[in-house]
């Protein structure tokens, strides 16, 4: 009687250690960076604070601004400021993930519409395992010119 349970237990175990240090998959990394895009336009304080490393670096468009975790969550929480301002939408396309051992970047165009006309962003995030939980690293976002889109 304690043999099949003591299997599925150890069964049990595997898969929660596994779940937990496979954070860095295409799929999970697709999903959390939706969530990231999401986290933005609806300005979650908490999400961002959770999903940042604490060494976190956001070098926008020709370092025209840098954040840090705490200057972003802190203007999330600012609900006259918001994460990215007055942002009516993010929608992301050509997605890609590379992984490299417990480290991955995720590159892709976002198109930001805060009226009266959408501005194209390239971006490269490096999101980092650490203790089977990914978080975001870095974030470089890039406007693209107009004869290049």
């Amino acid at each position: 009687m304690k043999k099949p349970f003591i299997t599925l237990s150890l069964l049990f175990a595997f898969f929660i250690a596994h779940s937990q240090e496979n954070c860095l998959t295409k799929e999970n990394l697709l999903k959390l960076d939706l969530q990231w895009e999401q986290a933005l336009l609806v300005s979650d304080a908490d999400f961002l604070s959770k999903l940042l490393a604490d060494e976190f670096i956001w070098i926008h468009n020709h370092n025209s601004m840098t954040d840090s975790k705490e200057a972003l969550v802190k203007r999330a929480a600012d609900p006259n400021r918001k994460a990215t301002g007055d942002t009516k939408s993010r929608i992301s396309r050509d997605v890609t993930v590379a992984i490299q051992g417990s480290t991955a970047v995720v590159t892709g165009i976002t198109v930001v519409d805060r009226g009266p006309t959408p501005t194209t962003y390239h971006f490269m995030r490096t999101y980092a395992r650490k203790d089977g939980k990914c978080y975001l690293l870095g974030n470089h976002t890039m406007a693209v010119p107009e004869d290049e889109k």
